[in-house]
C-alpha cells in the first residue's frame, strides 16, 4: 500500500514542504507535472501535492487520477498569485458528495 506523500511545484513554493519531510519534484511546466505525475503514480506515493497553477494547466490528468485510488492528487496554492483553482475542485467535489455547497454555504 502506498504510504509516501510528493509535492509536485517550483522551488520557491514547495521547498518549505521538504522540512516537515515530504518528498520535493521540480517543476515549472506542465510537461514537467505531467512526467512527475505519471511516474509517482505508478510506486508509492499516496499523496501528490501538485501547485494549482500547474494542476489548473493538466486538469486532464487530475480529471483521470480521480477514477484511482492512489494517489490523491491536491492542487494546492503556491507563492505564486492563486487562481483558485484547488478550492473550485474541492468545493465541486464536496457538491457531488453531498449533494450542497458547505464551503460556501450557497446552494446552486
Amino acid at each position: 500500500m502506498p504510504d509516501k506523500i510528493a509535492v509536485i511545484g517550483d522551488k520557491d513554493s514547495v521547498l518549505a514542504f521538504k522540512a516537515a519531510g515530504v518528498e520535493v519534484f521540480d517543476a515549472t511546466t506542465a510537461e514537467q507535472a505531467r512526467g512527475l505525475i505519471k511516474k509517482l503514480s505508478q510506486g508509492q506515493y499516496a499523496v501528490l501535492f501538485i501547485a494549482e497553477n500547474l494542476a489548473e494547466q493538466i486538469s486532464d490528468v487530475l480529471d483521470k487520477a480521480k477514477t484511482q485510488t492512489f494517489p490523491a492528487i491536491v492542487p494546492i496554492p503556491t507563492s505564486a498569485q492563486p487562481t483558485g483553482y484547488g478550492l473550485r475542485g474541492i468545493k465541486s467535489d464536496v457538491e457531488k458528495a453531498i449533494g450542497v455547497d458547505i464551503i460556501f454555504n450557497k446552494e446552486d
